[in-house]
């Protein structure tokens, strides 16, 4: 019977499991990670799959998240390594990130300390209407992919996964299980016994298109928009344009005037994308999973067992979530140690 139990196979929860193995040294073998939704699977309450999937400027300028963006960049190179290398799914690209309003010192002064290739663009080479940019080198993953292969590694070392559907968080906790990782996302919204009703949904829409010849990232953050052209890697040449920032849409469509905006908005950003004939493999929405207040990262105490909660990364799971994860393996390992005080 499971001792750890890790609910949810999106990032934040793969994230979860490799810092359970890495950081609290638990054994694979004792470890279960139950999810309704396996790598694989698509669904509209399966974000992690359809995320554009890069390191960006999407987060909050708060220190904390500052701090969790840069564990995850800094870190990311070992789960690659021990994955196979840039063949996982997950790689370095050139990126530039344009801003119609000044991010903040906070921001910047921390991008510049760890970031490889930083650098600020001059303003006079600025597109109109832009305040500020950078060039900087990023991670990119080809999301579905690097899920899959995420999954089977944890599969090799004796992770076992359970495709199950869960109505309370009570049913996670089997006779012997010590603690359960909450990783549901935008599942917590509505499961009982969390049911938190700060978690809501920042609806996406993404066009991805075969673009060989677009090896780089560009983004632009306004006010009340993003665009982003983010290439995948080992993905038979994808390039996902996007997209959209709809705070509490739970709508699963995709449309068409939505579509034509994002092209529309991309192929303005980075011309040389229409260098060749625009050939679209698919459009997609996702429902990112926000919470008022930023991610819940904390632990419960249920009697004798533990609930650690790891959820709410809204659009920056992929970039912040190995920082989150982090912390909350960190905080579970100390609860555990005063919990054996207490015996």
């Amino acid at each position: 019977m499971p001792e750890v139990v890790v609910l949810g196979c999106g990032i934040v929860g793969l994230y979860t499991t490799y810092c359970l193995i890495n950081d609290a040294g638990v054994s694979p073998k004792n470890i279960t990670v139950m999810a309704k939704y396996m790598p694989g699977d698509q669904s509209i309450n399966y974000t992690s799959p359809w995320a554009g999937g890069n390191f960006s400027c999407i987060t909050p300028n708060d220190k904390e998240t500052l701090a969790l963006d840069k564990f995850t960049y800094t870190n990311l190179a070992t789960i690659q390594k021990k994955l196979g290398g840039p063949s996982c799914g997950l790689d370095m690209y050139p990126s530039t990130e344009l801003w119609d309003e000044y991010p903040g010192d906070e921001k910047i002064l921390s991008l510049k300390s760890y970031i490889k290739d930083f650098k600020v663009i001059p303003k006079s080479k600025l597109p109109e209407g832009v305040e500020f940019g950078i060039n900087l080198t990023t991670w990119d993953f080809n999301c579905p992919y690097f899920l899959a292969n995420f999954k089977k590694y944890f599969e090799g070392l004796g992770v076992k996964f359970i495709q199950t559907e869960l109505t309370h968080i009570s049913q996670a906790y089997k006779p012997d299980t010590k603690v359960v990782f909450n990783c549901t996302g935008i599942g917590a919204f509505s499961l009982s016994g969390v049911k938190d009703d700060k978690v809501y949904p920042t609806r996406g829409q993404v066009v991805v298109i075969k673009a060989p010849h677009i090896k780089q990232n560009k983004m632009r953050w306004g006010s009340d928009y993003a665009t982003y052209i983010i290439p995948r890697p080992f993905s038979n040449d994808e390039l996902v344009l996007g997209g959209f920032l709809q705070k509490d849409n739970w709508t699963a469509d995709t449309f068409e005037t939505q579509t034509a905006d994002i092209i529309k908005r991309t192929t303005e950003l980075l011309p040389e994308i229409l260098d060749r004939p625009l050939e679209i493999i698919r459009v997609a929405a996702g429902l990112r999973p926000s919470r008022h207040g930023g991610p819940r990262i904390e632990v419960e105490h249920i009697e004798d067992k533990l609930l650690v909660h790891n959820y709410g990364a809204s659009g920056y799971g992929y970039q912040a979530g190995f920082g989150m994860s982090h912390k909350a393996v960190a905080l579970y390992t100390k609860a555990k140690r005063q919990q054996s005080g207490k015996l």
